[in-house]
């Protein structure tokens, strides 16, 4: 009884000592599907003059981009008619994700489309990311420059980007110029 007991007891204090080193394996091996899962849905614009919507959904490309997503961009910013689209890769970078931004110029591309990720040279060239590190509950970045400003119309400057399960938040650095987007389904 006393092998048994002993044994017992050595096996919780290994399965107590590793159950630390499961979690933090679990909540930062895979950082790119986090980012993925956070971003996936349907998002709302929150904050003045932004009737935005976001629709951002996985799109198969091939075995070696599990976490890319098709984003689509519809509705009124401060009264001007918004509509783009494009594809968003995420990758691993250690503990961070970097975050990379094709833009779709063709309209008629879409996240079912065969050649989603398929780009003119045009839109290659347009491409811009950044590195996003957890922050939070969610994923933290800030663009290069004004490396985005070809990809997304309007984004000229350096932006932060913020993500949560319920919120966006892009920021340009020098003029305060934010949108919040919220989360409405999944």
């Amino acid at each position: 009884m006393k092998m048994t007991t002993r044994v017992a007891i050595l096996g919780a204090a290994l399965l107590a000592a590793t159950l630390p080193l499961t979690a933090q394996k679990g909540s930062s091996a895979n950082q790119p599907y986090e980012l993925s899962a956070m971003l996936s849905g349907m998002w709302e614009g929150s904050t003045p003059g932004n009737e935005l919507r976001l629709q951002i959904r996985s799109a198969t490309t091939d075995p070696s981009h599990l976490y890319d997503l098709y984003v689509q961009v519809a509705g009124k910013y401060q009264g001007e008619n918004v509509r783009q689209q494009g594809l968003i890769r995420l990758e691993s970078q250690g503990k961070s994700v970097y975050f990379g931004y094709i833009p779709h110029f063709d309209p008629t591309v879409s996240a079912l489309s065969t050649n989603v990720a398929r780009f003119t040279d045009e839109e290659a060239n347009a491409a811009c990311g950044l590195v996003m590190d957890p922050k939070g509950d969610g994923f933290a970045g800030e663009t290069v420059g004004s490396t985005c400003a070809r990809a997304i119309r309007g984004a000229i400057g350096k932006w932060t980007i913020e993500v949560d399960p319920a919120t966006i938040r892009i920021r340009n650095v020098k003029t305060g110029e934010t949108l919040r987007f919220k989360k409405v389904s999944k």
